[in-house]
């Protein structure tokens, strides 16, 4: 398997035995994830065979088939959950995806949640839940429907011991209930993978070794799987190994470098962090250690000023903590918790550019970068990108970014998360190093118990406050264990035995455990479409996206308020109407006549009249400013010479930047010149010669003030009930794609017809809305009179919404980013809806393409039923051949789309 250029999979050929946990070891980046979910069916094959259950996992019927009998749990901290739900609403979903009736869903969910500890919780949304409860979560989500097969990868990757070892705890009671149940992990921790029943050692796509955890260890001679797997590893990368030595500390350096006291930190009613006090004394390695969501990386953002403090104070090397204070933060280097440089520059433009933010003077800046690379051993990728970098050297380079500009002490959140053993014990070689030979106070946080056995001292913290600080081998022997992660975990469980019961939280709970199952349940279906569309995915799919969409106040706010805003804009400032035209007159006979003929032009509602013109530079500067629209100049003598008979000249000069408004302006001045002759020639009692033989009068039937407004308002009700609702149905998907959790599209067993059209129904609902609001703004705001069948334009809306909603279902299915769906979605509405839709020139002038989509696009349609409804009295009986287009649009772009959305990952 390749993704590009690069390969993830390499010739691998094996058999996992069945009814046993296997576990996938190794760092990441080495293809553990990829086989999993070809195994899983998530990802398409792209060379050779992979056979699960009794079948080969390329043919789609098989895994229609056997994605019942299959949980995949992918990897990172609740990516296949959805934050915005809570954790019922969650497991609710997946529940009613494997097709479980509200009852079995009900008892379900509250026996997961009940054996997981997380019934208390179950209206918590699940962005707000800490990692090892998301994790606790998606097994539950993955184990709702009894699989046979159970995948999990790297669950516990970032999550604190005790949530570790509560989470093997429980698949080892499920594996109890379920004996038959086979179970495949991919893990990075060697303390887990010893207690799986047979492992696969992996290293750069290939199998390095298969066997039992005592197999491994007896075939290596080693005397523990983690020294195993380095043994197993190419001579090439085992040569670079060498064991992490610590000098002692150096025992007359006790100045503080850092003192934290009763530092608080609250978020709302929420307090993050609880009156934590501690000391971290100068060239000290200081772990600290917690359950995830304790407060430790709230602790960590306080301590580099980039959090302020609610209550309490901390002191930088003798100095106050301010978070404005430059100076101070100086001192001090951050490395978070997750990869956070630029992956669009070079290893040696994140290290110049970091050099500057932190002012180191130009002309060291040279020689510092190649200091950071010689002594974190960057020089072979100095000019490569950081995206393309094993994990080990991305955290070589994070490690001097935060090293450049030489602090006194660094802040490490998790640095080591994912690293093969190698990389993590050569990046701790750097940081022994830094402490002991240059004197950098180290404060690190992690979850693994062979680094924390390698600090001065460690802090164990849980709910936000302090447990104890200690070094770790007085922690072990206080609490009479064998080793600190038991240590840690006793710590824990004491704490977590000595918090009050919340009872009112636990009555919350249950009551929204109840709304939860509130949502109205679907009757059985039975006939053609019972086997093709499955009414209760459909509508898991539909509940799942309208309560994502009412707690997403942004989208909500766009969907409706920006149609509204659109419509305002858009409605006044698109105005074809050539009214109030700006006119001075160069009156250079200033006679009774001459007036007069100005004032045929005052009398106009089309013109407005300024001050008179004194000369030629006065009408060339008004006419550059803008001033002046149209100049008129009577020439000398103009009474005399018409009373003679003679032939007169007056000059129009009109602006003409703007060609369409410039000819129209031309057509009234000669309209209003014809009309001030024949009104003369009526006086002059000469009428019968300048009247013809038949006059023409011109009545508008419809629009009779000819208003651009009635014509542009309707027509921008189908311009934004296109870019809108079309704009945010392709963000639901891509949205899904982005953020991992279209994976459970993928395995399982929701066919593309129900996923699209589970979307789909929210949005064309929320379109109607704003049908509905841009209605009556063009009713009550703009005065345009809604003259025909307000029935026969709410059907055509629902057809419609249904035709943009589809459209933006089809773009969403070669979109991969929100940014691009974004981009995609207006271009490919705004230009056709514009150009092509008969809004400005009738699709009937059109020629070529652009007939072609003018007469398929459906805002063509819609807006000939809009304009005909508001301006022309039609009903349904007079827009048939419209809405049968609209009928056909919707189906064929839903077919369309169905047909390009893959099943799988590619």
């Amino acid at each position: 398997m390749r993704y590009g250029k690069a390969q993830a999979l390499a010739g691998i050929d094996l058999d996992l035995p069945a009814g046993v946990m296997v576990g996938l070891l190794g760092p990441d980046g080495i293809g553990k994830s990829s086989l999993l979910s070809l195994i899983a069916g998530a990802r398409a094959i792209q060379q050779g065979q992979v056979e699960v259950l009794g079948g080969s996992m390329a043919k789609a019927g098989h895994r229609r088939r056997v994605c019942p009998r299959i949980a995949y749990m992918p990897q990172g901290l609740g990516k296949n959950l959805y934050p915005t739900l809570s954790v019922a609403e969650n497991i609710d979903f997946f529940a009613a995806l494997f097709g479980h009736a509200r009852a079995e869903r009900e008892r379900r969910i509250a026996l997961l949640t009940k054996s997981t500890g997380l019934a208390p919780f179950v209206d918590r949304p699940a962005g707000k839940l800490s990692g090892g409860m998301k994790q606790k979560l998606g097994l539950c989500c993955a184990l709702v429907h009894d699989p046979d097969l159970l995948i999990l990868d790297e669950p516990t990757t970032g999550v604190d011991p005790l949530s570790r070892r509560q989470f093997w705890r429980m698949i080892d009671d499920i594996r109890c209930d379920r004996p038959g149940m086979s179970v495949v992990v991919a893990t990075a921790y060697m303390e887990e993978a010893a207690r799986f029943d047979w492992l696969v050692a992996m290293d750069a796509g290939t199998v390095l070794a298969t066997g039992t955890p005592e197999e491994l260890v007896a075939r290596t001679g080693t005397d523990s799987l983690e020294a195993a797997f380095i043994e197993l590893l190419p001579d090439e990368k085992r040569r670079a190994y060498k064991p992490v030595s610590i000098p002692p500390r150096p025992s007359d350096d006790h100045e503080t470098a850092i003192e934290a006291k009763d530092l608080t930190k609250r978020f709302g009613d929420f307090t993050a962090v609880d009156h934590v006090s501690f000391e971290i004394q100068r060239s000290e390695i200081f772990g600290f250690l917690g359950s995830n969501g304790c407060g430790k990386t709230t602790t960590m953002k306080m301590l580099t000023g980039l959090l302020p403090p609610s209550e309490g104070q901390a002191w930088l090397f003798g100095h106050s903590l301010d978070p404005h204070d430059l100076a101070t933060r100086r001192r001090v280097g951050y490395m978070s918790q997750s990869f956070s440089l630029y992956t669009e520059l070079t290893v040696r433009q994140n290290l110049e550019l970091h050099a500057r933010l932190f002012e180191v003077p130009e002309d060291e800046i040279s020689a510092r970068v190649q200091e950071m690379v010689e002594r974190f051993a960057l020089a072979g990728v100095i000019d490569a990108y950081p995206a393309a970098l094993p994990l080990g050297h991305r955290q070589r380079l994070s490690l001097a970014v935060a090293m450049i500009h030489k602090p006194e002490m660094l802040i490490l959140d998790e640095p080591t998360s994912g690293v093969d053993p190698i990389a993590r014990d050569a990046f701790w070689q750097m940081l022994v190093d830094l402490s002991r030979r240059d004197g950098v106070t180290i404060f690190i946080s992690t979850h693994f118990m062979n680094e924390a056995q390698r600090c001065d001292r460690i802090s164990l913290m849980h709910a936000g406050k302090v447990l104890i600080t200690e070094a770790p081998d007085e922690l072990v022997r206080a609490c009479g264990v064998d080793t600190l992660e038991d240590a840690f975990i006793h710590y824990l469980e004491e704490a977590v035995a000595n918090e009050p019961a919340d009872e009112k939280a636990e009555a919350e709970a249950e009551k929204a455990l109840a709304e939860t199952m509130r949502w109205p349940e679907p009757k059985p279906r039975t006939g053609f479409w019972s086997g093709h569309i499955n009414l209760r995915r459909l509508l898991s799919y539909t509940k799942r996206e309208g309560l994502e969409l009412r707690r997403d106040p942004i989208r909500l706010t766009l969907a409706m308020i920006g149609s509204a805003i659109l419509m305002l804009v858009m409605g006044y400032g698109i105005n074809l109407d050539v009214e109030d035209l700006t006119f001075a007159v160069l009156d250079r006979d200033q006679t009774a006549l001459s007036q007069d003929y100005a004032f045929n032009l005052t009398g106009s509602r089309y013109f407005v009249e300024k001050p008179p013109i004194v000369g030629y530079e006065d009408l060339d500067r008004r006419m550059r400013s803008g001033e002046l629209s149209l100049a008129i100049e009577i020439p000398p003598n103009f009474a005399r010479d018409i009373a003679r008979g003679r032939d007169v000249s007056v000059a129009a000069w009109l602006d003409g930047a703007m060609p369409t408004r410039g000819e129209t302006a031309r057509g009234y001045v000669e309209g209003m010149h014809a009309l001030w002759l024949a009104e003369k020639a009526r006086q002059a009692g000469a009428e019968d010669a300048h009247s013809g033989l038949a006059n023409v009068e011109i009545r508008f039937r419809y629009n009779p003030d000819v208003r651009s407004v009635v014509a542009m308002v309707p027509g921008i009700i189908p311009l934004l009930l296109m870019l809108i609702p079309s704009m945010l149905t392709a963000l639901s998907v891509v949205r899904e794609k982005e953020l991992g959790s279209i994976v459970n599209f993928y395995v399982t067993p929701t066919t593309r017809l129900e996923f699209l059209i589970g979307k789909q129904i929210p949005y064309i609902v929320l379109a109607m809305l704003s049908f509905f609001v841009l209605v009556i703004l063009a009713v009550t705001v703009f005065g345009v009179p809604l003259k025909g069948s307000l029935l026969t334009l709410v059907g055509a809306g629902v057809l419609y919404a249904g035709a943009a909603t589809g459209l933006g279902l089809l773009i969403s299915t070669f979109m991969r980013s929100q940014i691009a769906a974004i981009f995609g979605t207006a271009v490919l509405t705004l230009l056709p809806a514009v150009s092509f839709s008969g809004m400005i020139d009738p699709v009937s002038s059109l020629e070529g393409l652009g007939r072609v989509i003018g007469e398929i696009y459906p805002t063509s349609h819609f807006l000939t039923i809009s304009r005909g409804v508001f301006s022309k009295a039609l009903s349904f009986s007079d827009l048939h051949a419209p809405f049968l287009a609209l009928a056909v649009a919707s189906p064929v772009l839903l077919f369309a789309a169905t047909m390009l959305l893959k099943k799988q990952e590619r």
